[in-house]
């Protein structure tokens, strides 16, 4: 008698220990299931259109998408994204070490984020760099309130914040910091010397 009871306390210390055991091993595993990707994709390419023309080609050698309330494509080793015009000619070049586009729910990415040593070069050869821009493809903008470098052929502009259309042609610099104006003539090239000299 005494042994079965013993017995039977037994099986159920070992029964209530298997039970934390799993309840244990389920909240790891669904912890580390909130962390690892759905997918994850080598050497991706994207085309963005928008009433069936083309407007941007996005490239990345790695794309990481996750699931949940508000699903993600997350691109860890970089990216680079080229506009078009409606006439399939390339527009602007985006790159950046990082980036991550948050879908609308709807299968429809509505934002992406670039972020790490982020250059934008428009098609007159102007060029933007910061350390984080926001591209929200349903106002077509892109915008940062990071600080920001931009350099045209005639002048360099820093500031803090900027908003821009995608295709960087128009932009207006938020908080401007600083500019200088670049004269092609006051120095001849590969040299310190004034030209004329």
């Amino acid at each position: 008698m005494k042994a079965t009871l013993l017995y039977s306390i037994i099986c159920i210390s070992l029964l209530s220990s298997c039970e934390n055991d799993i309840a244990v091993v389920n909240s790891i595993t669904s912890e580390a299931s909130k962390k690892l990707p759905l997918e994850s994709s080598k050497n991706v390419e994207f085309i963005y259109s928008d009433s069936a023309v083309v407007r941007a080609r996005l490239k990345a050698p790695q794309i990481d998408r996750y699931a949940g309330q508000k699903p993600y494509l997350e691109l860890p080793k970089g990216m680079n994204i080229v506009f078009f015009q409606e006439d399939k000619k390339e527009q602007t070049n985006l790159t950046a070490n990082y980036g991550i586009g948050y879908d609308n729910g709807n299968g429809v990415m509505e934002k992406m984020e670039a972020k790490g040593n982020v250059i934008v070069i428009n098609e007159k050869g102007e060029k933007l760099n910061t350390e984080h821009l926001i591209w929200n493809t349903f106002t077509k903008k892109i915008y940062t309130d990071a600080f920001v470098k931009i350099t045209t052929k005639d002048q360099i502009i820093w500031g803090d914040g900027m908003e821009a259309d995608q295709d960087f042609s128009e932009y207006q610099i938020k908080n401007v910091q600083g500019e200088i104006d670049i004269k092609d003539a006051d120095l001849a090239p590969d040299s310190g010397e004034k030209k004329g000299n």
